[in-house]
């Protein structure tokens, strides 16, 4: 009886879990109407935004660990 009881609670939980991720996905609004809650874009601000960003003077290489340093070269 034991058996059953424990199996029983454990395919409740594991229905439980799988309907809790199925929620939410693929279903329309309820209200019918699409909610826009993405904040506007200004253009201008954007440009102008991008303007004030400074010009780095030297390269970035994001490889540069990964590589192994290169030797100094002997004078001969």
């Amino acid at each position: 009886m034991r058996i059953l009881v424990v199996a029983a609670a454990v395919l409740a939980l594991t229905a439980a879990s799988a309907q809790a991720q199925g929620r939410g996905r693929g279903q329309p609004n309820e209200g019918g109407q699409k909610s826009d809650n993405k904040p506007k874009v200004d253009e201008k601000a954007y440009k102008a935004a991008l303007e004030r960003i400074p010009e780095s003077k030297e390269k970035y290489d994001p490889w540069s660990g990964a590589r192994p340093a290169e030797p100094a070269k002997k004078p001969k």
